[in-house]
C-alpha cells in the first residue's frame, strides 16, 4: 500500500534519512522505531508531505505521491496525527471533531458553522471510541490522554485507508492506552493500513505486523517483530543508544 524506495532528505548538510527503502503491506499494522534521531519523524513526516524529499520516490499503491501537495496526499484517504494534539479548547468534543476534514484541521472565519453531516459523522467516531458521555464537554476539561484518543478520531473523521499515528502512546495512562490499542486492532480488521512511529516497544511488539527499524537515518532491519527483535544490529543500536 505504501512504498518507500531509497528516499533521501537532508537540512543543510545533515542527512536525517538516508537512502531508506520499505514497504507497508495493505490492511495491516506496521510499526517504524529507532532511538532519538534516528530520523523516524522525519521519514514520516516526508510521506505525508510535511517534508519534500531530496531523492528516492514515495508511492500509495501504484500512485506516486511525493510530488504531490499535503492536501492532495490526504483527499487520497491518507489520513494522519500529530505528537502534539491540535485542539480548541473552547470548543466541545464535538465541534473539536467536525472541524476536521479529509485535507485538515478546517477552522476558518468563512467557513459554515458546523453542518448536520458533520455532528452525523463525529457521533459515529464517538461512539467507535466510546466516549459519547463526554462529547459536550470542552476540550479543555479533557486529560491529555482523553485528548489523544481524541486526535485518533480527528484522523477517523474524513475516513482514511491509510492511518499515520506518531506516538499514539506517548503520555497515555494504561487505561487510555488499552482502549487505544484495541482500536487500532479493529481498524486494522476493516481493512484500514497503520503506520505508526512510537517508543513503547511493548505496544509495538504486541499488535505489529511488521517492524522497521531505522539509525542515524537508515533502515537497518525490517520484519516481524520476533524477527526484529533478535536482530544483532537492532540490540547493538538499542543498548549503545
Amino acid at each position: 500500500m505504501i512504498t518507500i524506495k531509497n528516499v533521501t532528505k537532508r537540512f543543510g548538510g545533515i542527512i536525517a534519512v538516508n537512502d531508506s527503502s520499505f514497504k507497508v503491506e495493505e490492511s495491516s499494522i506496521c510499526s517504524l522505531i529507532g532511538p532519538n534521531g534516528a530520523g523516524k519523524s522525519t521519514l514520516f513526516n516526508c510521506i505525508s508531505r510535511v517534508y519534500p524529499i531530496d531523492e528516492g520516490e514515495i508511492y500509495l499503491g501504484d500512485k506516486r505521491i511525493d510530488t504531490m501537495p499535503a492536501h492532495k496526499i490526504a483527499t487520497l484517504g491518507v489520513g494522519r496525527s500529530f505528537q502534539l494534539t491540535r485542539v480548541l479548547d473552547e470548543l466541545s468534543v464535538t465541534e473539536n471533531l467536525s472541524l476536521h476534514t479529509a485535507a485538515g484541521f478546517d477552522f476558518h472565519l468563512l467557513r459554515a458553522g458546523v453542518t448536520k453531516s458533520d455532528k452525523e459523522r463525529a457521533e459515529q467516531i464517538m461512539e467507535f471510541l466510546n466516549i459519547t458521555h463526554i462529547r459536550d464537554l470542552p476540550m479543555k476539561e479533557l486529560s491529555y490522554g482523553q485528548k489523544k484518543l481524541l486526535d485518533l478520531g480527528s484522523v477517523l473523521m474524513s475516513d482514511p485507508s491509510v492511518i499515520l499515528l506518531d506516538e499514539p502512546a506517548a503520555g497515555v495512562n494504561p487505561r487510555l492506552l488499552e482502549t487505544i490499542l484495541d482500536r487500532i486492532l479493529v481498524l486494522k480488521k476493516q481493512g484500514k493500513t497503520i503506520l505508526l512511529v512510537e517508543h513503547n516497544m511493548e505496544l509495538v511488539m504486541g499488535i505489529s505486523d511488521k517492524v522497521v527499524v531505522m539509525a542515524a537515518g537508515a533502515v537497518i532491519a525490517s520484519g516481524p517483530p520476533k524477527e526484529v527483535q533478535n536482530n544483532k544490529e537492532v540490540l547493538e543500536v538499542y543498548l549503545t543508544g
